[in-house]
C-alpha cells in the first residue's frame, strides 16, 4: 500500500481523500469499517475518471445524521437501517462489500493468530467479569501459550458505531447474559476499558496499551500489524478471519429477506464460518434533491462493483456475489428523479 494509504488508515479519525482540484467531488460521510477499502478505490477511480471522493470517516452514527441532515451526498453505515427507517426518510439502502469484524489484543510475546477466545468469553471479558489474561477460562483453550497474570483493558468505541453493533449483535447472540445487560447497538453502556474513536482510535488505543483487548475491521488488523486472536464459531471451530471465512458465512445469506439487504452475517453455519462476520452499506436519497450528485455516486459504486475486486480482496474483504449486484442495480432503478426519471442507467 502507498504511504498515503497507509497513512489515513493509521491515523486520521476524519480524513479527506485525494481528489481533483477541477473535478465535482462526491461527498460522503460514516462507517470507518468500509474507510481502507473506499480510499483504495477513491485513489483508483480518480486516476480514471478525473472525479474525487471527499469521505469522512466518522462512525456509522454520524453517516446517518449528515445524510439525514443532507449536508452529503451519500451515507455510510455497518448498522443497516430497517424497513420503517428508511421509508420515513426516503432513503434506499445497498451494501458495498463485506468484511469481519476481529478481536486484537495486544499481550507482550503473543503473536498474531494463537490466542484463542470463545463469544461467552469475550463478552465476559467487556462486561468486566473476567479481569486477567490468566483467568482459568482462557488458560484452558490456550494450552502451551504463555499468558500473564495482568489485567485486561478492553478498548471499545467510543462514537455511535456500526462496527459497535456488529460486535454487540454477536455478543448478544452467543452469550444471554450479555443480551439482557447490555444488548445491540451503535452504542452501549459499557462498564469497563477505555473507548477509542472510529477503528482507528481502537486500533491506536490497543497499539499504546499492554494487554488491551480491542475489536476491529480485519482490514485495520492487517494494515497495522495487530496481534488478531482466533474465535470460535458456531461449529465449534477457530477459523483463521480471513476472506474464505467471510465468504463461507456469507454463503447461505438471503439477501432479498430484508428491506435495504440488511441481514445479518453474524454467528452463521458452517465449518468455516467467521462468526463476527457483517457487510457495509450506503444510503441515498430515493428522490434526491441533486439528482446529478446522486448519479455520480451511483457511477463511482457501480464501477467499484466492476473494477475494485482485487483492491477489496488485498485489503481482506469480501466483494459482493454477482447476483446481488445483480439486485442492487435493480434497486437503484427505484432512485429517480422529481420528474420520474431514473437517477443513473448502469
Amino acid at each position: 500500500m502507498k504511504p498515503f494509504a497507509y497513512a489515513l488508515a493509521l491515523g486520521l479519525a476524519t480524513a479527506q481523500l485525494a481528489t481533483s482540484a477541477l473535478a465535482a467531488d462526491i461527498t460522503g460521510a460514516g462507517a470507518t469499517f468500509p474507510f481502507p477499502v473506499y480510499s483504495k478505490w477513491a485513489e483508483a477511480y480518480r486516476k480514471e475518471s478525473g472525479m474525487g471522493l471527499n469521505y469522512q470517516s466518522i462512525g456509522s452514527g454520524g453517516g446517518i445524521k449528515q445524510i439525514q441532515a443532507k449536508t452529503v451526498d451519500f451515507g455510510a453505515t455497518d448498522a443497516p437501517l430497517k424497513g420503517p427507517a428508511l421509508e420515513k426518510d426516503g432513503l434506499v439502502q445497498f451494501p458495498t462489500v463485506m468484511g469481519g469484524v476481529v478481536p486484537v489484543v495486544n499481550i507482550p510475546g503473543v503473536e498474531p493468530g494463537k490466542l484463542k477466545l470463545t463469544g461467552e468469553i469475550v463478552a465476559d471479558i467487556y462486561a468486566g467479569k473476567i479481569a486477567k489474561w490468566s483467568d482459568a477460562r482462557i488458560a484452558k483453550l490456550n494450552e502451551g501459550v504463555k499468558l500473564p497474570d495482568a489485567n485486561i483493558t478492553p478498548v471499545y468505541r467510543s462514537d455511535a458505531s456500526g462496527t459497535t453493533n456488529i460486535f454487540t449483535t454477536y455478543l448478544s447472540q452467543v452469550s444471554e447474559p450479555w443480551k439482557k445487560e447490555f444488548g445491540a447497538a451503535t452504542t452501549v453502556s459499557w462498564p469497563v476499558g477505555q473507548g477509542g474513536k472510529g477503528n482507528e482510535g481502537v486500533t491506536a488505543t490497543v497499539k499504546q496499551v499492554p494487554n488491551a483487548i480491542g475489536y476491529v475491521e480485519s482490514a485495520y488488523a492487517k494494515q497495522n500489524k495487530l496481534s488478531h486472536t482466533l474465535l470460535q464459531n458456531k461449529a465449534g471451530k477457530f477459523p483463521q478471519p480471513d476472506d474464505k471465512a467471510f465468504q463461507a458465512a456469507a454463503a447461505s445469506a438471503d439477501w432479498k429477506s430484508a428491506p435495504g439487504f440488511g441481514i445479518s452475517l453474524t454467528d452463521q453455519a458452517g465449518e468455516d464460518a467467521w462468526p463476527i462476520t457483517a457487510a457495509t452499506f450506503i444510503l441515498v436519497y430515493r428522490e434526491p434533491a441533486d439528482a446529478a450528485k446522486t448519479a455520480d455516486v451511483l457511477k463511482f459504486f457501480d464501477w467499484a462493483y466492476k473494477n475494485g475486486d482485487k483492491l477489496a480482496v488485498d485489503l481482506d474483504y469480501v466483494p459482493l456475489p454477482d447476483n446481488v449486484v445483480g439486485l442492487i442495480h435493480e434497486a437503484w432503478k427505484t432512485i429517480k428523479t422529481k420528474d420520474g426519471k431514473p437517477v443513473y442507467n448502469n
